[in-house]
């Protein structure tokens, strides 16, 4: 499977779920915003963090390339479990046509190393 590498830094922030949802950026590499009943968190560019949220920073963001189709099934097991066994923690999101893989930035050598081993190629652009 193809990655492509984002070129930015995110952020991934969380709001108490009483917090009006901030507006998305008119435009965005990636641009996250999940509400529960629990929490409003926000995935966003480093810089674009929304104020009073408690923020982990220093993610790096990889995105399958191309279009998923619904019926396709294992594509985040088939990515994360090679992550997992060198014990690279992730953050996947997933959009209507593709998911995204966030690792921290000081993981990503070994992140990159480690799908590569398992087949998967990894190259830049948004």
């Amino acid at each position: 499977m193809e990655l492509l590498l984002l070129a930015n830094e995110y952020f991934v922030c969380r709001l108490p779920a009483t917090t009006s949802p901030p507006p998305p950026p008119m435009v965005a590499e990636l641009y996250a915003l999940t509400v529960t009943a629990e929490e409003v968190s926000v995935v966003c560019r480093s810089g674009a963090e929304p104020p009073g949220a408690k923020v982990e920073s220093g993610f790096s963001a990889l995105r399958v390339a191309g279009a998923l189709g619904f019926s396709l099934v294992g594509i985040l097991a088939s990515l994360t479990g090679p992550l997992a066994e060198v014990r690279v923690s992730v953050f996947a999101l997933s959009a209507f046509d593709t998911d995204y893989l966030l690792v921290r930035t000081v993981d990503l050598p070994e992140a990159k190393a480690a799908l590569e081993a398992h087949g998967h190629v990894i190259g830049t652009g948004t």
